[in-house]
C-alpha cells in the first residue's frame, strides 16, 4: 500500500524569483515530499526516470518540426473543418445509474468519467480553453466541453496521471478544490495541488504499485513511459503513472501518456484483465517523439497485453480530437484505431466527445462521425505520420 506524505509541509521560503513565476508552473516538491521522492526507485539521478532508455524531441529536431507547422497544408490537416460535435452525458440524467454498473464517459481528450460500481471517478480532467500556463497563448480546445464543472456533482476520487498541462489544469483544479472530493495523483504532483489550494489530507500521492483505497475501490499506480515538468526548472521532479481502478465487480485501466513498453502485460497479469481500457492513441509522432506517445497500433496491442494477449473488454482510444498537438491529420487515430482494434479482434469504441456508454452492452458507439469533419489530404505531400490514412476503415468490433 502507499507511503503517506505527511499531511501538512512546513512553510518554506521563495526567492523573488520564484515569487514571479506564474501560478500555473506549479510548485516544486520540498520537506517531507521530497524526501520521500529521493527514496522512490523511480528517482535516480536526480530526476524521475523511465526503466529504459526513451527518446523525446531532440534538439535538433526542433527546426524540422517548425517547419512542419509552417506548411500551411499540413497545418491545416490537424484541426477539423468544424467543431466536432458534442454529446449530453448520460450522467446528466437524473436517476439514471448505469444497469451494469460500469459506465464511460468520454469527456474529450484524457478526461474520462468512470461510474464504478456505486463510485464516480474523474481522469485528467481539462475544462481550460488552452492547454498552456497562458489564457493568452498555447493549443486552443477544438469542442466545447460537454458539460461544466458545476454539472458533475459528487465525485469519489480525481485521478491525474502527470504534470503536463493537458492533464492538470490549474483552473479546473481550483474550481475542484472547494470541493469535498479526494485527488490520487503521483509522487511529487501533490506539490502543485497544494499550491493551487487543494487541502493537504485530501491528496493521496502514490508510486509505482502502491495501492490507496476509495470507498469500495481501490486505485493503483502503475508504470508508464513518458515525462514531466511544468516549467524550465521542474523536469523530472514529479512522477509520471497509469491508473488501475478495481471495484467490487468492475476493473477499468487507464494509461495517461505512455510510450508502447513491456511493462503493459505486467500490470494486466497482476491487476488485469480490465472490462474498459482508456488508451492513449493521440499526439503520437513516431519521427520525433516515439517512445513516450502511443500510436493506434500500439495501443491496441497495449490493450491485448493487458489481458494477457487475448481481446478482452472494451477500447477507449482517448487523447485526440480535441487539441492540436502533433503532426499528424487530425481524423487519423480515429482512422487507424478502427483499422487496429478490427484487425487484432478488439471490440473498439469511438464516442463523440460527451457520449456515455456501457463496456457491457452489445451496442458501443461506433458511427464514424469524424469523417465529415476531417480535411481531404493534398495530393502530393510528404507525411509525418507513418501510417496512410486511405484505405477503407471496417467496422468496428462489437462484444457480441
Amino acid at each position: 500500500m502507499a507511503e503517506q506524505t505527511p499531511a501538512a509541509e512546513k512553510p518554506h521560503r521563495t526567492s523573488p524569483l520564484a515569487r514571479l513565476r506564474p501560478a500555473s508552473f506549479g510548485a516544486e516538491p520540498t520537506g517531507a515530499r521530497l524526501a520521500r521522492i529521493r527514496r522512490s526507485p523511480q528517482f535516480r539521478d536526480g530526476a524521475f526516470r523511465n526503466e529504459r532508455p526513451t527518446r523525446t524531441l531532440r534538439a535538433r529536431e526542433a527546426l524540422p518540426l517548425l517547419r512542419e507547422s509552417f506548411d500551411r497544408a499540413r497545418w491545416a490537416r490537424r484541426t477539423p473543418t468544424e467543431a466536432p460535435p458534442v454529446v449530453r452525458p448520460a450522467v446528466l440524467d437524473p436517476g439514471s445509474p448505469p444497469a451494469s454498473g460500469l459506465r464511460l464517459t468520454w469527456l474529450g481528450h484524457a478526461t474520462a468519467l468512470v461510474e464504478i460500481d456505486g463510485h464516480r471517478v474523474l481522469f485528467d480532467p481539462v475544462w481550460g480553453e488552452r492547454c498552456s500556463p497562458f489564457g493568452f497563448a498555447g493549443p486552443r480546445r477544438l469542442h466545447p466541453v460537454p458539460m461544466s464543472l458545476a454539472e458533475l456533482g459528487r465525485l469519489d476520487v480525481v485521478v491525474v496521471s502527470h504534470d503536463h498541462y493537458d492533464h492538470l489544469d490549474m483552473p479546473t483544479i481550483r474550481e475542484l478544490a472547494g470541493t469535498d472530493t479526494v485527488f490520487a495523483v503521483p509522487l511529487g504532483v501533490g506539490a502543485h495541488l497544494e499550491h493551487w489550494s487543494v487541502p493537504a489530507e485530501r491528496i493521496i500521492e502514490l508510486d509505482w504499485w502502491e495501492s490507496a483505497p476509495v470507498g469500495e475501490l481501490t486505485l493503483t499506480a502503475t508504470p508508464g513511459q513518458h515525462f514531466c515538468g511544468r516549467g524550465l526548472r521542474n523536469q523530472g521532479a514529479t512522477l509520471w503513472a497509469s491508473w488501475a481502478v478495481t471495484g467490487p465487480r468492475h476493473r477499468v485501466f487507464h494509461s495517461g501518456d505512455t510510450g508502447y513498453f513491456p511493462g503493459f502485460a505486467d500490470i494486466g497479469a497482476r491487476l488485469g484483465p480490465f472490462d474498459a481500457t482508456m488508451m492513449q492513441m493521440g499526439a503520437y509522432s513516431p519521427q520525433f517523439w516515439p517512445d513516450v506517445h502511443m500510436t493506434p497500433e500500439e495501443g491496441v496491442q497495449a490493450h491485448l497485453d493487458l489481458s494477457g494477449g487475448r481481446p478482452h473488454g472494451v477500447l477507449l482510444p482517448i487523447h485526440w480530437a480535441t487539441f492540436n498537438l502533433a503532426p499528424h491529420p487530425w481524423e487519423e487515430p480515429a482512422e487507424w484505431s478502427l483499422r487496429a482494434a478490427s484487425a487484432a479482434g478488439v471490440a473498439v469504441t469511438m464516442p463523440r466527445p460527451g457520449e456515455s456508454f456501457e463496456p457491457a452492452a452489445g451496442d458501443l458507439p461506433g458511427a464514424p462521425w469524424w469523417r465529415a469533419l476531417a480535411r481531404p489530404a493534398p495530393e502530393a505531400t510528404s507525411r509525418t505520420s507513418v501510417e496512410p490514412s486511405v484505405e477503407p476503415v471496417p467496422e468496428p468490433v462489437r462484444r457480441p
